[in-house]
Parts: C-alpha cells; sequence; structure tokens
C-alpha cells in the first residue's frame, strides 16, 4: 500500500510548489522513497521536485499524452515507492478550455484524492464555501483534504478548520508565511545552493505545522497500484551526445529513455566543455536558459568550432528553444549587446523588448505528428519556419515530447 496524492489549489500562487518540495524533502528525511510527478509541461519544478526527493520527476501532461500512456507512466513509477506527490498547474478545474486537460482531469483520470493548498491570509469563515465548491463541482474530483497557507496565528487556524469541517474535508494543518522558503529567481533557482536552502526551510515548516501522518493516512490506498515495467528495448548501436549544464538543462526524464534506448548517451557542457568528448551520430541540444550565460557561451571558441565542424560534415542535430537559439548566429541580450553563437542556421534571437509565447504545438512532420510546448521570452529575428528541418538539422523553440509517440523522430533519424 502506498500513500498517493495530487497538491492543488484554487488559483495560481498559493504556494503549491512550496508544499510540494517540502512534503518531498520531510517524508524523505522520514526514510520514505518518494516519488514526485508534475501536471503539465513545466520542466523548473521538476527539477527542483527532484533535487528535494532524490528521484526524477515526471511530467504527465493530458495533451502531450495519451491517458493510457499516462496511466503506464505512473503504474512504473510508483511501483517502488512508499508515497507519491503530484503537484498541480494553475487552479483544480484551469484548463485549455474550460476543464479540458485541467488537474481535475487528471486527478480523475488516476483516481488521486487532492489535497487543496489554499491562502487563506485574508480569510475565515469564506474558506467553507470555496471548499465546498472545489468538493461538489465534480463529483468525481475526490477532494481529501485540505493545507491552509499563510496564517500565522493558532486562533485564525482554528476558524479555518471549522470551515473545513462543515464541508467535510480534512483540516492537515496550516503553515505561517515564511520569507526563508522563496526559492530566489525562477531563473537562477534551478538546482543551486539557495534552492536547496530554501527546500530544507520548508521541510522544517511542513514538519513543524503539518500532520503528515494524517495526510498519509488519508491518502493510502486500499487498493495496490498495479506494478508495470517500463518498456525498454536493447540499446541501439548510436552515439548520442547531450549539452547538460546551467544553461541547457530541460528534458523530460522519458524522452531521455528513449534515447537510451537508441544508443549510448554522453553528456557535454557547451559552458566549459573546448571539444566534443566522443564521436557522435546525434547532438541534442535542449532548451534552458542560454541567455543568462551568453558571455561563456559565445567565448568558447573551441567547442562552437567543433560543432560547425561536426555539422559540416553532415552530422545530425536535435534542438529545441534555447538550443535552437544557440545554433543560430547570435543572440543578443535585454541590453541590445549581440553575442555570437554557432552560426549553424540562418536565425538570430534577441531579448530585446521581449514577447511572451505559450502554448502547446503540434506540428506534422515526416513520419508522424510531434507533440510539444512553447514557453520563450526571446524573439526571432526576421523571417523563420516553425521547424528548420533537413537531413542533419531538426531545430524549433517547441520543446518535443517523444516519450510516447516517436516516429518522427525515428523518420528523421533514418533520412
Amino acid at each position: 500500500m502506498i500513500s498517493r496524492f495530487l497538491l492543488s489549489a484554487p488559483y495560481s500562487n498559493a504556494g503549491k510548489t512550496t508544499v510540494t518540495l517540502g512534503l518531498l524533502r520531510a517524508l524523505r528525511r522520514k526514510g520514505h522513497t518518494v516519488q514526485p510527478f508534475k501536471c503539465g509541461p513545466d520542466f523548473i519544478d521538476p527539477i527542483h521536485h527532484r533535487t528535494a526527493a532524490g528521484r526524477d520527476s515526471i511530467n504527465l501532461d493530458l495533451y502531450m499524452m495519451s491517458p493510457g500512456h499516462i496511466r503506464d507512466q505512473y503504474r512504473a513509477y510508483t511501483a517502488d515507492v512508499d508515497v507519491a506527490i503530484t503537484e498541480g498547474v494553475m487552479g483544480l478545474f484551469d484548463g485549455a478550455v474550460k476543464s479540458e486537460g485541467s488537474t481535475a482531469d487528471l486527478a480523475k483520470l488516476l483516481r488521486l484524492p487532492v489535497i487543496v493548498v489554499l491562502d487563506a491570509r485574508a480569510m475565515a469563515y469564506t474558506a467553507a464555501p470555496i471548499l465546498f465548491g472545489l468538493r461538489h463541482f465534480d463529483p468525481d474530483v475526490h477532494v481529501a483534504g485540505v493545507i491552509f497557507n499563510f496564517v500565522d496565528a493558532e486562533g485564525h487556524y482554528q476558524l479555518l478548520r471549522e470551515a473545513a469541517a462543515d464541508t467535510g474535508v480534512a483540516a492537515l494543518g496550516y503553515l505561517p508565511e515564511n520569507p526563508d522558503l522563496q526559492i530566489p529567481s525562477r531563473h537562477l533557482g534551478l538546482d543551486t545552493a539557495e534552492a536547496e536552502a530554501a527546500i530544507e526551510a520548508a521541510a522544517n515548516h511542513i514538519e513543524k505545522y503539518l500532520d503528515v501522518h494524517q495526510l498519509l493516512n488519508e491518502t493510502r490506498t486500499s487498493m495496490e497500484v498495479p506494478s508495470a515495467k517500463l518498456p525498454m528495448n536493447p540499446s541501439g548501436p548510436l552515439t548520442i551526445l547531450i549539452a547538460k549544464d546551467a544553461a541547457f538543462q530541460f528534458t523530460y526524464p522519458e524522452n531521455i529513455r528513449r534515447l537510451e534506448e537508441l544508443g549510448t548517451i554522453h553528456y557535454f557542457s557547451p559552458l566549459k566543455d573546448t571539444g566534443l568528448p566522443v564521436k557522435p551520430d546525434l547532438i541534442y541540444l535542449p532548451g534552458g536558459y542560454p541567455e543568462l550565460y551568453l558571455p561563456d557561451l559565445s567565448a568558447n571558441t573551441p567547442l562552437l568550432d567543433a560543432l560547425r565542424s561536426y555539422a559540416a560534415v553532415g552530422g545530425k542535430i536535435l534542438a529545441e528553444c534555447g538550443g535552437m537559439m544557440y545554433l543560430g548566429h547570435s543572440i543578443t541580450d535585454p541590453s541590445g549587446k549581440r553575442y555570437d553563437t554557432a552560426g549553424i542556421i540562418d536565425i538570430r534571437t534577441t531579448m530585446e523588448d521581449p514577447g511572451f509565447t505559450l502554448g502547446y504545438r503540434t506540428i506534422p512532420l515526416p513520419g508522424g505528428m510531434a507533440r510539444g510546448h512553447e514557453f520563450h521570452y526571446s524573439q526571432a529575428i526576421g523571417a523563420a519556419p516553425d521547424v528548420f528541418l533537413s537531413p542533419r538539422i531538426l531545430a524549433t523553440y517547441m520543446h518535443f515530447y517523444w516519450g510516447e509517440d516517436h516516429g518522427f523522430l525515428d523518420h528523421w533519424l533514418k533520412s
């Protein structure tokens, strides 16, 4: 038997991520094996999940993945754990169209009890109709408990606990506001000492104020999760080189697992390595934040030369978002300073007057449909296609998910 649940909220910025990180670390401290998941396509929260739990966090996304694939992933990754925690996205019922693809839909698909994180800093009995609505809006969504966030007094919590009791939702404790729990920056807080300190502080906070034992009891399933093994084919013959450092780190574990089936994976750092460590059949440049490291990336001319030489002899390069920017001629920072980059594809990007592009994408490619999402502030200068596609280059602003349907990737690799 395991405890498994989904943390959600009525709206964004209620503290879901802080509570998730604190619980992951607190339970890990107690000797539990804890598996984190993230609803939606986000990369940043799963990076912090991994730091807190010591295990890769797995994205579960109803747009990029089929229901069967999501079930298989969940079963496989929870087969050997004590606790499974899924962090929701936005508000509980917020989807692309009404509640379509929402956290609530994922909870229903996996039959996960929902623990609500409710920002109650300026609220008392009004918590009752909010919880009542969340509990009864969709009878197939099981709201099992509530954690009241930003509550500074025991007397305030008693009022909130009474409100929860009147709706039949278990009150699992409250968390006072604590400035030590803030992870510094959405850019700079990735696997840093500051993030580790914030996670430790969150775990201390959780242990002090929440009834973790009650939470586990409320969410312990009486039915064993059917075990499943992730399909793994024998490793193929390819040598695959993946960029991995502070500038390039946005990857899905299932994408990497699929590449492991195609061959042997090696990693390199465009920030530090002065050459390619192996002779690859494929280089994968994932997304990240190259714009934060432009002086170092541009100054590493030996590595840029090695990439150009590799491309010149027909080497295959797969690049997403920040990886695509790095393949272009230059990236301009917010102050207007331009930094030369690889110059392998005919594109220039800029962070000046940044726009904001966010959304799911489906692109037809030879061999099948490519599904994924875009999330970027940079802008391409001049006309640019949605996808740079040739026998040797596959580059786009889109972050691909090929963990389930990899037909387009197999076709391109064989071209």
